[in-house]
């Protein structure tokens, strides 16, 4: 209904100009104009679904090599919520969004994160369409699902929680992470903050005054600002002026009704509340990157006041475990980063890849080594820069390093365990891999399958001619045509 003077002050239902609906920040402008320019790379699916089918869907595509967009018009116990996901499980689909190719995304994804831009306030937006306040939040009715068998139940998979810079503390600047979390009453979420990272150290500081830290909880936004979300940067960056670089321009927000907190203006749903530092509830398993279920976690209490959604609310998921979409949105602003990185201090470095088998703990490196011991000084500087990784692979600068079965050749044929492997031991790692210590450290591995400086076999050539005949007797893949 429209609002009037007569509408209970908490829970509100407006009527705001859409100016932004058809914007460069609208996800749902995005979903159309995407699925206009690129039909065959978005998947409708309008048969009745389970929830823990869409884990099963996602898993199935990737094990056929597909990794369209799903859309799901039916899912139980979503309430009629369209579901968007598997949105980041395409390098081609993120590069696009950065007007580029793969081959493109981290100097493209580096270049646009560095425009960083103030966020943009402005008076409404569609997240403000219904506000329920106080005895109206029933965190119950929110459109969720579980993933996995394994699963504690249906979780918030792509929850970004912001928080504002404490005003007491220079140096600190305002913050989105994201967080799973699971329903754990009508007003309250259980949640993690595994990372520890500059919400957890927030959320310290809020504890050293006596005080709850506010929060708002952005369910689904514009995948721009998804992306942004899952950036590394100092404490002193807010990712929302990422978001603005990665967009092209400002971060439309409007400020949540109890707390002021920033959030996107077009964002689908918002939770605003409060994380009690004193406060727990248990929380997990839930399947993490690692491809396993994880009961690690803080096991914190976010309180929620205030529930925000747009009247044509879509539920963006995110299948979690070592989906392919889970691991790109960590991974490509981590990738990117490593590579700017690296080319600036070895502009021998040619390219840099995590790849999917080794979720967020291997990575393949390809240079062209300019003298004796370099490939293992640039992994050793990859090592000690990036604390999620265990094992770096270096080869040469013709091979595919986005192909595993190629790196794997170049160990077969160059890699000489006695000379080639060196260790690294007791240093920090990731609180989620499932063989870290109990002080979470890690052992790490780097391994030299470069050329030797007098390696004198000749790599296998087969003339391009020959291959676009083979590729024309085959039909280009589509079958053969030769009888």
């Amino acid at each position: 209904m429209t609002a009037t003077d007569r509408t209970p002050a908490r829970t509100r239902t407006r009527t705001p100009a859409r100016a932004h609906d058809t914007g460069r920040q609208d996800l749902h402008a995005f979903l159309d104009a995407y699925r206009s320019a690129h039909p065959d790379d978005v998947l409708t699916v309008d048969e009745k679904l389970e929830g823990e089918d869409i884990a099963a869907l996602v898993a199935e595509l990737a094990a056929r090599g597909r990794d369209e967009l799903l859309l799901c018009t039916r899912v139980s116990g979503l309430d009629g919520t369209p579901l968007v996901t598997n949105l980041f499980a395409s390098r081609t689909r993120v590069a696009r969004l950065l007007g580029t190719d793969p081959a493109g995304l981290h100097h493209a994804y580096q270049q646009a994160a560095a425009r960083r831009t103030e966020p943009r306030l402005v008076p409404t937006g569609p997240v403000l369409d219904t506000v329920a306040e106080g005895p109206d939040v029933d965190l119950t009715t929110l459109p969720l699902l579980k993933h996995f068998d394994s699963d504690r139940g249906p979780y918030i998979t792509s929850g970004v929680i912001t928080a504002e810079a404490p005003s007491d503390t220079p140096g600190r600047s305002g913050n989105l992470s994201y967080h799973r979390a699971l329903v754990h009453s009508r007003t309250e979420l259980a949640t993690s903050l595994h990372s520890r990272g500059h919400l957890w150290q927030l959320l310290r500081l809020a504890e050293q005054r006596g005080e709850p830290l506010p929060v708002a909880m952005v369910i689904g936004a514009h995948p721009l600002f998804q992306l942004a979300a899952s950036a590394r940067v100092g404490p002193d960056v807010d990712e929302r002026t990422l978001a603005g670089g990665l967009l092209g321009e400002p971060l439309d927000v409007v400020r949540t009704p109890r707390l002021g907190i920033r959030v996107p203006a077009c964002a689908e749903l918002v939770l605003e509340g409060v994380i009690d530092p004193a406060r727990t509830a248990p929380e997990g398993p839930f399947g993490e990157f690692s491809g396993y279920s994880s009961d690690r976690s803080t096991n914190n209490v976010l309180t929620v006041h205030s529930v925000l959604r747009r009247r044509d609310a879509v539920l963006l998921d995110i299948v979690g475990g070592n989906s392919a979409e889970h691991l790109n949105l960590a991974r490509i602003p981590r990738e990117s980063e490593m590579a700017e990185q690296l080319t600036s201090r070895f502009p021998e470095v040619t390219a840099l890849h995590y790849p999917t088998s080794g979720t967020h703990f291997h990575a393949y490196v390809a240079l062209r080594q300019a003298r004796p011991g370099q490939a293992r000084q640039i992994m050793l500087a990859l090592l000690g820069w990036d604390p999620y990784l265990k094992t770096v692979v270096a080869v040469d600068d013709d091979v595919d390093i986005t192909r595993d079965q190629d790196v794997l050749w170049a160990l077969a044929t160059h890699f000489q365990p006695g000379a080639d492997l060196f260790t690294v031991d007791g240093l920090p790692g990731s609180p989620l891999d499932p063989s870290s210590t109990p002080d979470g450290t890690t052992s790490r591995m780097g391994l030299d399958a470069t050329r030797a400086p007098h390696f004198d076999a000749v790599r296998i050539r087969t003339d391009p001619a020959r291959v676009a005949r083979a590729r024309e007797l085959l039909g280009q893949g589509q079958g053969p045509a030769c009888g």
